[in-house]
């Protein structure tokens, strides 16, 4: 599914009916109040749009430019030149089997992302050096913690260097995040892969430490004697670590998951200052004081933990001090 940010939905609305902002606001809300507040913001913009006869995905399917490229896409095609190439990688799959991955940025005039070619299309990508002209299409896009990719697989088409195609300016600078949706916890499902939530911290929990690879960041499995990492081979660990807390914004509590840099924007600390609670967890007593009753703003996406049969929230973007008069404004819709 095409995930389209609340924003771009009523610049889009208001762009094809001539609604004024105010106008198309009191629509929804009109439509919200129908069905009895059974249907988000966001959902009664869509409807609203159909029942004036407005496509919203128009101007994201064909040809498009990658500014305009949006989780969940299908039927598109874009062309960019190549700004980056990284080393191809393998890995071994939950079924034993081989696999490889590689991954490009590719950057028009109007910005970049990232591209991941999988399998038999690693290879393609492979084949392309910095400045190549590539033409995708029958590609898929997905959300991933914030951002969108283009990934290939068996069914999409990479041509290099199309004869005729000419790209003389490229935007630098990376794609930029997706606007979440904001959300009420007792809104979220399973399926939510990008929203925001409001809310205040009522738990705390110390941080869990693990074992990484220091080259690579990958974990790094005991081995015998030692540690070793599926890339290389046996190392001396470093570490990476998660911390878990509980957001109530009124409606519902969820449990929150906060790895190494998001964890690290919540708490306003370095690396090595966290690193160093592994062997003092007693000092962190205090940290957790002082963040209990804060309230903050995350975005991230819901997964489902299996082995206590709930839904948790994994933060891929923490504001520890949200401005209050934006937060007005989206109370007020």
């Amino acid at each position: 599914m095409i995930s389209l940010p609340f924003e771009q939905v009523l610049a889009t609305i208001q762009a094809k009916s001539g609604l004024s902002d105010e106008d198309l606001k009191g629509k929804i809300r009109q439509k919200m109040d129908q069905l009895s507040g059974l249907i988000s913001k966001e959902g009664a913009a869509h409807i609203i749009a159909n029942e004036l006869g407005i496509n919203l995905f128009e101007e994201y399917q064909g040809k498009v430019k990658l500014n305009k490229v949006l989780p969940g896409l299908r039927e598109f095609e874009v062309t960019g030149k190549v700004m980056n190439k990284y080393d191809i990688r393998t890995f071994t799959r939950k079924d034993g089997g081989g696999g490889k991955v590689l991954n490009i940025v590719l950057g028009d005039d109007s910005g970049s992302l990232r591209v991941v070619g999988w399998g038999a299309q690693a290879d393609v990508l492979s084949g392309a050096n910095v400045g190549d002209i590539l033409k995708i299409s029958n590609a898929y896009t997905r959300d991933n913690q914030g951002t969108v990719e283009i990934h290939l697989n068996e069914r999409a088409s990479v041509t290099l260097n199309p004869p005729g195609v000419v790209i003389n300016e490229v935007k630098s600078g990376a794609k930029p995040v997706i606007t979440a949706q904001r959300k009420k916890i007792a809104e979220l499902i399973p399926s939510e892969s990008s929203a925001e939530l409001l809310g205040t911290l009522v738990q705390i929990f110390s941080p869990n430490y693990f074992e990484v690879c220091p080259d690579c960041g990958k974990r790094a499995r005991p081995k015998e004697d030692a540690f070793s990492c599926d890339t290389h081979g046996k190392v001396a660990p470093a570490y990476s670590y998660v911390m878990n807390a509980v957001l109530d914004d009124g409606t519902e509590t969820i449990r929150l998951v906060f790895f190494r840099d998001q964890l690290e924007n919540l708490l306003q600390k370095k690396n090595p200052e966290i690193i160093a609670y592994r062997k003092s967890p007693e000092e962190f007593e205090a940290v957790k004081n002082d963040l209990l009753g804060n309230i903050i703003s995350v975005k991230g996406k819901v997964t489902h933990n299996e082995m206590f049969g709930r839904m948790e929230f994994v933060v891929n973007h923490v504001n520890p001090t949200p401005n209050p008069e934006e937060e007005l404004k989206h109370m007020q819709g």
